[in-house]
């Protein structure tokens, strides 16, 4: 089988791949389950190749993304549940129902805070469509942060529930309030580790995490790509003393702090 720039190739080899007795076995025995920490892995992988600015590595990274896709709609065609098309034509939807501003009668009528108000309203409503689909009784109207997924990394969600906040203005207008209320926190960090209760501690330690990504918010800078760039940059200083220590005939386990600290700095500052 030929490679091809056709989705349709795509599908056939993952329906090769599924096909009982002459496919794979390991992909014939995978479920939606067992894909998904896959999934997320190869997300977190296009990440990484975005922030290291390798447009080669992002190419083959999304063509392993979009085989996760591919995976999943096979699996549920299987099933008799959707297949591919569906998922296509359902995300063609719903990017047509949500941009009534470029696709709608209303085109290049909003701002782009009216866009994310907009936005967020058209998600409230597909959800309370969905649950009546379901057969689910319409309770009480849902609360303005119930469509902000679970499912999601802690920093990603944490700026997801800032951000629907933001929309009907539960906010601060200036990035050093936030500043202030990360000094707040740390103080009362301060104030558990004096008191050495371990709940206490953990809770005001998730307190400054939530603070720190809101400034990031404010600073139009995502949290969880700061803090890969930051562990990128701490690996290579780190490296640097690993390798100064054993130019010198030493090593980690025989130099002390001090010596450490000092080969950190010098590759501070050479970068």
């Amino acid at each position: 089988m030929l490679p091809s720039q056709d989705i349709s190739r795509l599908l056939d080899i993952m329906a090769a791949l599924r096909t009982p007795k002459t496919g794979c076995p390991w992909d014939l025995e995978q479920t939606f389950a067992t894909i998904a920490p896959y999934t997320i892995e190869e997300a977190y992988e296009v990440a990484d190749a975005i922030a290291r600015n390798d447009l080669e590595d992002l190419k083959e990274e999304l063509g392993d993304l979009l085989l996760q896709v591919v995976f999943h709609a096979r699996m549920a065609e299987e099933q008799g549940a959707f297949a591919f098309g569906d998922v296509v034509n359902a995300i063609n939807t719903k990017m047509i129902r949500r941009h009534p501003h470029v696709f709608g009668d209303r085109a290049g009528k909003l701002t782009p805070d009216e866009v994310k108000g907009l936005w967020y309203s058209i998600k409230a409503e597909e959800k309370a469509e969905r649950a009546a689909a379901r057969g689910e009784a319409p309770d009480a109207k849902p609360g303005l942060l119930a469509s902000v997924k679970k499912s999601q990394p802690a920093l990603a969600r944490a700026m997801d529930l800032q951000r629907t906040a933001s929309t009907v203005g539960f906010d601060w207008n200036d990035p050093r309030a936030v500043l202030a209320k990360i000094r707040e926190e740390a103080d009362e960090i301060e104030a558990a580790l004096d008191s050495g209760d371990q709940v206490h501690i953990a809770e005001e330690t998730g307190d400054l995490l939530f603070a720190v990504v809101n400034l990031a918010r404010h600073a139009k800078t995502d949290p969880e790509m700061a803090l890969r760039a930051t562990n990128a940059k701490f690996e290579r200083r780190f490296a640097h003393i690993e390798r100064a220590l054993a130019a010198k005939g030493s090593s980690l386990e025989k130099a002390t702090l001090v010596e450490m600290d000092a080969l950190w700095n010098e590759a501070k500052g050479e970068e």
